[in-house]
């Protein structure tokens, strides 16, 4: 029994409400993950990401790569098959699917391919100036005194 109850989270933060959702979707063991299709996810620089999913069989008009409310859906849909083939195995699954990925903040997708039964979706992480670290002068007190002579004096 591993449920926690994160209601005291909801009440002493601001402004975490995704955070504390993302958690409890975590910690949801009720629920299956789903494993197809398979997917890796690489690190390809300092800032940059790259999602590659394995789609063999789909054409890239049956993909379908769509961000919304902060995640990356990928979905595929094939036609149905309307040929007369008899199949004596048939291994490659064609099914529709929909594999979703939570993002972070600040990252955007730059664009999709679909090369060889495999569809990369490149990710890029921009930090915004006003989040970026940066460095505050020190100030000392002769230097105030001096400021403030100076604005009496022009005045």
């Amino acid at each position: 029994m591993r449920n926690f109850d994160l209601a005291p989270l909801y009440r002493a933060t601001v402004g975490f409400d995704r955070i504390a959702d993302m958690m409890d979707r975590a910690l949801a063991a009720d629920v299956a993950q789903p494993t197809y299709p398979p997917y890796n996810i690489e690190k390809t620089g300092e800032n940059a990401y790259r999602i590659s999913v394995a789609v063999a069989g789909f054409a890239a008009d049956d993909l379908a790569v769509e961000l919304r409310e902060g995640a990356l859906i990928v979905s595929a849909k094939k036609a149905a098959d309307e040929s007369d083939k008899s199949y004596l195995h048939r291994g490659i699954a064609t099914r529709a699917f929909e594999r979703r990925f939570a993002l972070a903040d600040h990252v955007r997708v730059e664009g999709a391919t679909h090369v060889n039964g495999m569809l990369h979706i490149d990710l890029i992480r921009e930090v915004p100036e006003a989040l970026k670290p940066r460095r505050i002068e020190i100030s000392r007190p002769d230097t105030l005194e001096g400021s403030a002579v100076l604005t009496q004096q022009g005045a």
